[in-house]
């Protein structure tokens, strides 16, 4: 997986024909030390909002 693209792995499944792609992600440091949150998304490959990008790789200016 090319790290540079966040949508490298969905655009594979695009690519094969699959249309509903969901995204997931968690957030939180675990159930033994607190919280956790987790989502998924299923984007329209034809409509992808600028800006998406792994939360590893932004300044903690861009991810506020």
């Amino acid at each position: 997986m090319n790290s540079e693209d966040p949508l490298e792995s969905e655009a594979v499944l695009w690519r094969r024909g699959m249309q509903n792609v969901a995204g997931i992600d968690e957030a939180g440091r675990g159930p033994l030390a607190g919280p956790v949150v987790a989502a998924a998304v299923v984007l329209n490959p034809k409509k992808i909002p600028k800006g998406i990008a792994d939360s590893k790789v932004l300044t903690a200016n861009q991810r506020e």
